[in-house]
């Protein structure tokens, strides 16, 4: 265990040869960035090389980051979601090109009954919004959430073009999962029992009542800072209310419904499109299996391939109506593309509001996490990008 730092900030964890580059980017982040509290971890071949974490997990009581400290990531947890229906995907349950309704039927409302798997987790289906209220007590009554899920209208003729689904993707996603889970489990629950507790991961897509407050990084939020740092398009449709962002990312139910002030973040309440709290280190472990050869987990390579495919765009190509970009989603991840580069071609992952990232490369057989309790950036953050930049070629 190496440590080292300025008298600031203490880093700790190590780094394999080669990857000093790394370590020196995440120093400078604290020293240079305004860091506040963070890790990162990376996983080359299956191999874990590089585990860093260091800063304050409590900006009020000047609490350190520690090796357990786990932090809420955004739309970060849509990768870890995409991974639960990748593995039902490799079980044989689950057809990408096949209909949602095949699996669900009652899916098959208002228009709905041409959807496909892979429009739906590609946000082409114009369900980034509900139309009615849904609120914590909806969220936590998957039963009745699965019917305000079923006969939603969808906002355009599926397919046609593309909108992210900040909130709602997750939701959509459980409940699929849920319909062909032998099971029936949440997609909260299966990621538990099928990918955390096998890679042994610090991660929850719904976060138990027992996590002590202790073990969670406590959110140092700049509104003014996240929206100056916004492309002017998304800040001005983060701020307009009938704007497809606005409605799916800050209302009904919103982003803030993770959020509990009592006890840091939400127990026991599945969002899997922003909900998910954890350590750097955990998912880099998890995108690590998909960035080589699954056989941790049982992926087929069929699946795999799948992953590492060109995107399919809608209709009207990949601008993304909410996202104001050329932005390409395939099977709930994001590629990397134009606008958000990451990895080589092939790569897939997901980032987070506040500059939380990680990902797999398969052409590198590479897999990387940054997560952060200072949010600042949407797009681009300068801190995720220099620890990107010190990774080897």
């Amino acid at each position: 265990m190496q440590t080292r730092g300025d008298r600031h900030h203490a880093i700790h964890g190590f780094v394999r040869p080669g990857f000093e580059a790394v370590r020196e980017a995440f120093a400078e982040n604290f020293s240079r960035r305004h860091e506040l509290g963070a890790a990162c971890c990376i996983y080359q071949h299956g191999e874990k090389v590089v585990d860093l974490w260091g800063g304050i997990r409590n900006k009020a009581t000047g609490e350190p980051w520690e090796e357990d400290t786990m932090v809420l990531v955004h739309s970060a947890t849509k990768g870890l979601a995409a991974m639960t229906l990748a593995l039902a995907h490799s079980r044989g349950w689950l057809d990408y090109d096949e209909r949602v309704c095949t699996y669900w039927p009652e899916f098959a409302q208002q228009g709905k009954e041409k959807v496909t798997v892979r429009q739906l987790l590609a946000h082409q289906a114009g369900l980034f919004a509900f139309g009615e209220p849904v609120d914590k007590a909806v969220v936590a009554d998957l039963d009745r959430l699965a019917v305000v899920l079923a006969r939603q209208k969808p906002e355009w003729e599926p397919e046609s073009r593309q909108s992210y689904h900040a909130i709602t993707l997750g939701f959509y996603e459980s409940e699929l999962l849920r319909r062909v889970d032998p099971r029936h489990r949440s997609l909260g629950r299966f990621f538990h029992d099928e990918i955390a507790s096998p890679l042994g991961l610090d991660f929850y897509i719904g976060l138990p009542a027992s996590i002590p407050n202790e073990r969670l990084a406590v959110l140092d939020t700049s509104l003014f800072t996240m929206l100056r740092r916004m492309p002017l398009s998304v800040m001005l449709a983060a701020m307009n209310p009938r704007s497809n962002l606005y409605r799916a990312l800050i209302v009904n139910p919103g982003d803030r419904i993770c959020v509990d002030p009592a006890r840091v973040y939400a127990r026991d309440l599945e969002v899997p499109s922003g909900g998910g709290v954890g350590t750097a280190r955990a998912m880099a472990h998890a995108y690590s299996v998909f960035a080589t050869d699954g056989r941790e987990l049982g992926l087929r390579a069929e699946t795999l391939q799948a992953l590492v495919a060109p995107a399919i765009p809608s209709a009207n190509g990949f601008h993304d109506e909410g996202l104001q970009g050329e932005i390409e989603f395939s099977l709930g991840f994001m590629k990397t593309c134009r606008d958000w580069r990451f990895g080589h071609e092939g790569a897939f992952g997901s980032p987070g509001a506040g500059g939380s990232l990680a990902y797999a490369d398969p052409a590198k057989g590479l897999a990387y996490a940054y997560v952060t309790n200072r949010i600042r950036s949407v797009v681009d953050d300068p801190r995720d990008l220099a620890l990107r930049a010190a990774i080897p070629e």
